[in-house]
């Protein structure tokens, strides 16, 4: 990799987008191998050729990078969530294929590949705007499966709707929150379907 001059203006437009995503390629790469908690900006710009302050010309902190990172991570879960709601063709078969959707991908990103997890897990744990969306937006996708339900009469409807969605996101957050999934690797077989089956149950009209 050439290193680039700290003195350049930064690039604006798809070239500069082009160098953020060099940054956030070699920074995966550097975290994969020293872990995302040890590295600093100092350590990452002299691994890649780039000047610290040339750096902070694309990313104002390391949290910005990691920020980059998981976004992708967690846009690639919701996407794979998504996709197997499509596929259902009624909300007990959407919430169903949610939760195993969640579980299975989660899995497989944040465990098969130990620099994603030590980023989701500082995101989860410190709050980020990238785990809040991500949460927000299973929150919205329970929502929508619940309100269907209703408007089919497969749910029940006299408890509020968002008492309902959040009594059923805090049933799956152990295994949608990386900081808590790490503690179910062992059950993420059987428990998505034992608790899909208690929540569609409490759900019955």
């Amino acid at each position: 990799m050439n290193e680039i001059e700290s003195s350049a203006l930064p690039p604006r437009g798809p070239a500069e987008h082009a160098i953020r995503e060099q940054i956030v390629a070699a920074a995966e790469q550097h975290f994969s191998r020293y872990g995302y908690e040890k590295t600093t900006v100092s350590d990452l710009a002299k691994s890649i050729g780039f000047s610290k302050a040339y750096i902070y010309k694309f990313f104002d902190s390391k949290q910005a990078i990691g920020e980059a990172i998981c976004s992708k991570t967690l846009s690639a879960i919701i996407a794979a969530v998504e996709e197997a709601v499509a596929g259902a063709t009624t909300p007990t078969e959407k919430f169903r294929r949610m939760f195993k959707a969640l579980t299975t991908t989660s899995v497989s990103l944040f465990f098969n590949d130990r620099k994603l997890y030590d980023i989701a897990a500082s995101a989860a744990g410190e709050g980020w705007p990238s785990a809040r969306g991500y949460a927000q937006r299973i929150r919205q996708i329970l929502a929508d499966i619940v309100r269907e339900g209703r408007e089919t009469g497969e749910f029940e409807r006299k408890t509020p709707l968002d008492e309902t969605v959040h009594a059923i996101y805090l049933v799956v957050q152990p295994y949608a929150n990386p900081l808590l999934l790490q503690h179910n690797l062992d059950l993420v077989e059987a428990a998505p379907v034992q608790l899909s089956n208690l929540v569609l149950r409490s759900l019955a009209p």
